[in-house]
């Protein structure tokens, strides 16, 4: 899959627009639960569900099956995660949920016939490339390369994981464009 033309540079602006009203710059620490605070979207953890049974497959038995997802209320949201998770791969979750919201995705039916997930692969491709523009710009991947810093030592820093982290990196084009002395 690949992004619609010119959705990279409307969702670097939309984070640059969200994270300036957070009163955030380009390289401070972003935190999706204070976004989902401003916007009235209630964050759930996993574990504060009533399906013991459930929540404890989710959490000791196959941890990787379940990260995140947005439940529909009529016009309400809510998200809930895993929070099994590291906390840094739980703020790339959240923010992954909130990237829907903010782009107005339409609410799909989590299965589709069969009892098949249904997945709507440009959606989440969308979601994931504004969640990882809210939590680490484009600015911030540049700086990095350009310092040479660690790739853990940056991750920890701005509260992310290794691999949203090289994600930004890759996706960006900072380590080619910084190699060619270009911004």
């Amino acid at each position: 899959m690949s992004l619609r033309w010119g959705f990279k540079t409307e969702a670097t602006a939309l984070a640059r627009e969200i994270r300036a009203d957070l009163g955030l710059g380009l390289l401070d620490r972003f935190d999706p639960w204070q976004l989902a605070s401003d916007l009235a979207i209630p964050v759930w953890a996993l574990t504060d569900l009533v399906d013991e049974a459930a929540v404890g497959h989710l959490l000791e038995i196959d941890r990787s099956a379940f990260s995140a997802v947005t439940v529909f209320y009529g016009t309400r949201r809510a998200i809930v995660h895993n929070d099994a998770h590291a906390l840094e791969r739980q703020a790339s979750d959240v923010a992954h949920e909130l990237a829907h919201g903010l782009l107005l995705h339409v609410p799909t039916e989590p299965l589709a016939d069969g009892g098949i997930r249904a997945w709507n692969g440009d959606a989440e491709e969308e979601a994931q490339y504004l969640a990882g523009a809210l939590l680490v710009t484009e600015e911030a991947a540049l700086y990095i390369v350009r310092g040479g810093m660690d790739v853990l030592e940056a991750a920890f820093l701005l509260g992310v994981s290794g691999p949203m982290l090289q994600y930004r990196l890759n996706v960006t084009g900072a380590r080619k464009r910084v190699a060619r002395g270009s911004s």
